[in-house]
């Protein structure tokens, strides 16, 4: 469920003056539209630059994402944007990341970016996971597997981020996923099996296509046939709950990429 979104100048008078003290006087902000899990999500400009920030009150149900998000981003140098600042202040949790230049990815069929999205997930699963307290893909995933025994398939000590959202990929010279709210410890393949299901409903590929990309990464060259199965199955359980009887168009898009890889898996 998406969280509602505020303004930096609607924060109490004590955080906005403990932001000032990280970045120096705001003279100018832009709420950022996209993404869900932040109260607040917007580009901070001053005399000396811009930084991104984002933040939740101390006492929303998701705050723990955003101190999990702190947790690993140093693990994430050329990966991620830097985390430059973090401060909790008048009932508010803020993160301040470095800004970056770039566009949304573009995940559609021949586009320049996918080669670069590749080698982002190709840099992201030889990241070593770090010993910080992280949900287990296999955890996250039990309601959702056709079989008790399928969750074996997920287990596994790499960092993954397991949100390929279009919009989570900045793209410039070089491709970085922001956003790692929902950072997991798991089998290194299957990042690149939610991106599947993204290049599929935000890219328009068809599911031989959107595979191809994804065996351009190591990690997926050895996962199990069976687990890419019974993953595609997962997901398109996960995204049955969440569309519910009445999706919007988004999720409505979302589920119908998941259902038809699950079906094309099961004919593969």
């Amino acid at each position: 469920m998406a969280t509602t979104r505020i303004t930096l100048e609607d924060l109490p008078l004590a955080a906005l003056a403990a932001v000032e003290r990280q970045t120096g006087p705001v003279l100018k902000t832009e709420t950022v539209s996209q993404g869900f899990n932040s109260e607040i999500a917007t580009r901070v400009f001053t005399d000396s630059g811009s930084c991104f920030v984002k933040g939740l009150r101390s006492d929303h149900k998701r705050v723990w994402t955003q101190r999990r998000e702190a947790e690993v981003s140093p693990f994430l140098r050329g990966i991620a944007p830097a985390l430059l600042w973090q401060v909790e202040e008048a009932g508010w949790v803020l993160l301040g990341f470095e800004d970056l230049k770039g566009h949304h990815a573009d995940y559609s069929p021949g586009s320049p970016d996918l080669p670069k999205v590749a080698d982002l997930l190709r840099r992201v699963s030889e990241v070593a996971c770090p010993e910080v307290e992280l949900r287990q893909a296999e955890q996250r995933l039990a309601a959702y597997a056709a079989k008790p025994s399928d969750l074996e398939y997920f287990v596994g000590r790499s960092l993954l981020h397991t949100d390929l959202n279009d919009h989570n990929v900045i793209v410039d010279d070089s491709a970085y996923l922001v956003d790692w709210a929902w950072a997991t410890r798991g089998a290194a393949w299957l990042d690149a099996g939610y991106w599947v299901v993204w290049l599929m409903a935000a890219g328009r590929h068809e599911p031989e296509s959107a595979e191809r990309w994804a065996r351009t990464i190591p990690a997926w060259s050895v996962a199990p046939r069976d687990g890419i199965t019974a993953f595609a199955q997962a997901t398109a359980n996960v995204w049955e709950e969440i569309a519910g009887d009445d999706p919007d168009d988004w999720t409505a898009r979302m589920l119908d990429a998941a259902r038809r890889w699950a079906t094309f898996r099961k004919r593969a």
